[in-house]
């Protein structure tokens, strides 16, 4: 009998969309306050999940879902980080698509 390998699942915090862990993308809260991309998983802080649709990264900011989920407001500087990465994610969507 082969044993299948666990797969965690995670929920976009916008969409509420379920999938493996690693097809999320995770924004995590350092101890430090400091709000990053976190592409191993593994960072250490309270996390966040969302999905590459540049919509929910659009809503993340506009409703201030993140800063909920993340329980911390969020610093300009990490805001335009993180919404840096939602365009590059909007721009490689449209890229994809043509």
């Amino acid at each position: 009998m082969v044993r299948t390998k666990h797969v965690p699942l995670r929920s976009c915090i916008i969409c509420g969309t379920k999938a493996a862990k690693r097809e999320l993308v995770r924004v995590v809260r350092t101890p430090e306050g400091e709000c990053l991309i976190d592409p191993t998983g593994k960072r250490n802080g309270r996390g966040a999940y969302l999905c590459h649709d540049p919509g929910c990264w659009n809503k993340a900011f506009k409703g201030n879902r993140l800063s909920k989920a993340l329980q911390v407001e969020i610093a300009e500087t990490d805001r335009a980080r993180l919404a840096a990465h939602g365009e590059a994610l909007a721009a490689a969507s449209v890229g994809e698509k043509q």
